[in-house]
């Protein structure tokens, strides 16, 4: 099964910058059965985990997250990048394997002791995740795990985000 899903993931060389390998997850999202079988491989730890809320980071995290929330009938949280979500936000700068941001949520998308679960395509070196799990634990919400398709191992961002356990399906 994972030797099926690591076929669907295609290694681009260079991009987006010189001396990266981006991992391009577009053939397995156009793969029905592969859509399908990293979804369930994402959520099945959660299963029994009474998940309130998925969150999930622009833009990726979006696709597998309302897919895992829809698994555990749970609602989805979406974080954006700066200056895209309407009312009052709260804030977190972050930094990324080539270069930095800015992500937001809505400061009345997760109420205090909301089972929350993290989800999205890649950790890398960990930035985005972190942010995110900073605005989730300032929102109070109770973060149960992060759930990723891929980690990139020699990055080591899982250790930007403990002690939160990172779920990853596929390890490179």
């Amino acid at each position: 099964m994972l030797d099926r899903l690591r076929s669907l993931v295609q290694d681009i060389a260079d991009y987006p910058a010189p001396g990266i390998v981006f991992r391009d997850i577009t053939p397995l999202l156009r793969d029905p059965a592969g859509l399908s079988l990293a979804v369930e491989l994402m959520v099945n730890p959660y299963r029994d985990s009474n998940v309130d809320l998925v969150v999930g980071a622009e833009s990726r995290g979006f696709i597998f997250g309302t897919a895992l929330a829809r698994a555990l009938n749970a609602g989805f949280v979406p974080i954006r990048k700066k200056g895209k979500l309407p009312g009052s936000t709260v804030s977190q700068d972050y930094e990324l394997e080539y270069g930095h941001d800015t992500l937001e949520i809505h400061t009345d998308a997760i109420q205090p002791g909301q089972r929350v679960l993290m989800v999205d395509d890649l950790i890398a070196t960990g930035g985005t995740l972190e942010a995110g799990v900073k605005l989730i634990e300032q929102l109070g919400g109770e973060l149960i795990g992060i759930t990723v398709l891929i980690e990139l191992r020699g990055l080591d961002g899982a250790k930007r985000v403990e002690p939160h356990p990172v779920h990853a399906v596929l390890r490179y």
